[in-house]
């Protein structure tokens, strides 16, 4: 299930994220993805100095991705981000690529594993972290 308000990260397409063709490399659309997470997780206070301090990783676990229509050049687009589930040591995020018609250029469900960074064993996810995602959703 998503939740009703999501998360909203503007995105730019520049030269340097196409082909030859003026259309986005699919590799980048991983880019705008990871950057959306990152900016939700700023947006309720968890920066990656800290988790880096406190040796607290986000890893992905699992990724799916339908690429439904390029991205082009020069267009400003927006990633929608979700969490629908948080577990122990698990959150499960759900990302839309949108123009400004509205039109879902790319989707992805991605699952991304806590860990402690030194031993790279899974861990719980912070308290602190999991009360305010719910509290967002």
């Amino acid at each position: 299930m998503r939740t009703l308000h999501p998360f909203c990260w503007p995105v730019r397409i520049y030269y340097e994220d196409t082909d030859t063709g003026g259309i986005v490399y699919h590799a980048n659309y991983l880019k705008y993805f990871e950057r959306a997470r990152t900016e939700l997780l700023r947006s309720i206070g968890v920066h990656q100095h800290t988790l880096f301090e406190e040796h607290t990783a986000f890893v992905v676990r699992h990724m799916d991705i339908d690429f439904l229509k390029g991205a082009r050049l020069d267009e400003e687009l927006t990633v929608q981000t979700t969490v629908p589930e948080v577990r122990r040591a698990t959150l499960t995020f759900c990302q839309d690529l949108v123009n400004s018609e509205g039109d879902v250029l790319c989707r992805a469900t991605v699952k991304v594993a806590c860990v402690d960074s030194e031993k790279m064993k899974p861990k719980s996810i912070p308290k602190s972290i999991q009360s305010e995602i719910l509290s967002e959703r």
